[in-house]
C-alpha cells in the first residue's frame, strides 16, 4: 500500500514534498539552511504536528551541522537563535515544541561531554533521524490499537489531513484506517475537503486514492447530513495539542463535526502520538490558536473567490473531551477521566523503544 514520504534526511540536506502543489503535481525541495526549514514550516510546504516536529529536529541539526561556529560558545548561541526561529513558526503544534525540547536536550548532554564540535554536529543529525524513526514507530502502534475500535465494515469519516503526509509515518487517523483496511476491514472513508486551505480534498483523498482505500469527498457542510444518515460508524481524527483534561486542538471544524457526531450516536475518536499532549495546559481554553492570513479565505490558489471583505481565518478549533469517545496513541488508548488516563500514558515509563 502506498505511503506517502514528506520529508526525508539525505546526504543533500533535507528534502521535502511540497504539499502546497498537491494533488497535480509532486515537487521536491532541498533546504540546507535552517532558516528555509522554518520558512517552510511557516508556509505550510510541510504540515501536521508530527511531520512539523520532524521537520523541526531537522532543521535544529541542519542549523548546528552547517554553523561556522569555531567554539563550543559560539556554537551554544547560534543553537538557541536556531530554535528561537523555529519555534515561532507555528504556536498551536505541541509536536513542534516537543521536538525543539529535545534537540536542546541532546545538544547539551553532547556539548557537556565533549568539545569536539564534529562529534556535537553528527550527534545532533543522528538525533534528528532518530526522532522521525520514532515517530514512524509510533504511527504503526496508533495505527494497531485504534484499529480494533473501527467498524468490520461500514463508513467512516475523517478530517483535514492525518496520514502519512502529517506525519512521516504511516499517519495517525489515517494511519488507523490503513491498519484496519490491511487487517480485512471493509471501510470506506468520507473525506471533508477541509476548507479554506483544503488539505481533506488536496491532501487526504490524494493519499486514500494511491492507497487503493475506497473514499468518497465530500464538502464540509455536507457533515451533518451524512452523520445524520445512520451509515456513518466512526469519525476519527488527528489533533495538534492535547490539554491536561482531554480537550483537543485539531484543524478548524474538527469541534463542529464532534459535536454533531456525539448528536447523531457515532464515535468521535482522535489518535495522536503522546508527544501532542500538553500537560501543562489544564484545558482547552489555554491552548493558543494560531490565526493564519484571511487570504487563505478570501483566495483559492490565488484567485480572489470574495469582495474585499473582512475574512477570519482561526486555523484550529478546540474539541471539549465530553465530545471524545478515545484517544488511540502509541502507548495504549486513553478513555474519560481523561486527566488520569493522559497522565498515566505520558509516563517515560510506557515509552515505545525503537
Amino acid at each position: 500500500m502506498y505511503v506517502a514520504q514528506p520529508i526525508e534526511w539525505t546526504g543533500q540536506g533535507v528534502v521535502m514534498l511540497d504539499q502546497r502543489r498537491l494533488p497535480t503535481e509532486e515537487i521536491l525541495h532541498t533546504y540546507t539552511d535552517y532558516r528555509e526549514v522554518a520558512k517552510a514550516i511557516r508556509e505550510m510546504i510541510i504540515r501536521g504536528a508530527p511531520a512539523i516536529g520532524v521537520a523541526a529536529a531537522m532543521g535544529a541539526a541542519l542549523g548546528v551541522l552547517h554553523s561556522s561556529a569555531k567554539s563550543i560558545e559560539a556554537l551554544r548561541a547560534e543553537f538557541t537563535e536556531i530554535c528561537n526561529t523555529l519555534g515561532k513558526t507555528r504556536p498551536t503544534a505541541a509536536d513542534l515544541f516537543w521536538a525543539l525540547e529535545r534537540m536542546k536536550g541532546r545538544f547539551a548532554e553532547l556539548t557537556s561531554g565533549t568539545s569536539d564540535l564534529g562529534k556535537i554536529r553528527q550527534g545532533m543529525v543522528q538525533e534528528a533521524q532518530q526522532v522521525h524513526l520514532e515517530k514512524k514507530a509510533t504511527d504503526g502502534a496508533i495505527g494497531r490499537f485504534g484499529a480494533e475500535f473501527m467498524p468490520r465494515e461500514g463508513q467512516v469519516m475523517t478530517h483535514c489531513n492525518a496520514g502519512a503526509l502529517a506525519t512521516g509515518g504511516i499517519g495517525t487517523a489515517l494511519g488507523v484506517i490503513r491498519v484496519a483496511v490491511e487487517q480485512g476491514k471493509k471501510l470506506h472513508v468520507l473525506v471533508p475537503e477541509t476548507r479554506p486551505y483544503l488539505q481533506g480534498s488536496r491532501l487526504t483523498a490524494w493519499e486514500l486514492h494511491k492507497g487503493g482505500i475506497p473514499l468518497t469527498l465530500i464538502t464540509d457542510n455536507m457533515v451533518g447530513h451524512f452523520l445524520k444518515s445512520g451509515k456513518v460508524r466512526a469519525v476519527v481524527t488527528g489533533a495538534d495539542r492535547i490539554a491536561a483534561n482531554g480537550d483537543t486542538a485539531n484543524k478548524i471544524g474538527t469541534y463542529q463535526i464532534a459535536v454533531l457526531a456525539k448528536e447523531n450516536n457515532v464515535p468521535f475518536y482522535i489518535a495522536a502520538p503522546v508527544s501532542t499532549f500538553d500537560l501543562s495546559i489544564r484545558d482547552g481554553e489555554h491552548i493558543p490558536i494560531e490565526e493564519r492570513s484571511a487570504a487563505e479565505v478570501t483566495h483559492l490558489q490565488g484567485v480572489r473567490m470574495a469582495p474585499d471583505v473582512h475574512a477570519a481565518h482561526p486555523a484550529f478549533d478546540v474539541t471539549a473531551a465530553r465530545y471524545i469517545a478515545a484517544i488511540f496513541t502509541e502507548r495504549g488508548v486513553a478513555r474519560a477521566p481523561y486527566t488520569e488516563a493522559l497522565r498515566a500514558l505520558a509516563s517515560p515509563a510506557q515509552a515505545v523503544k525503537v
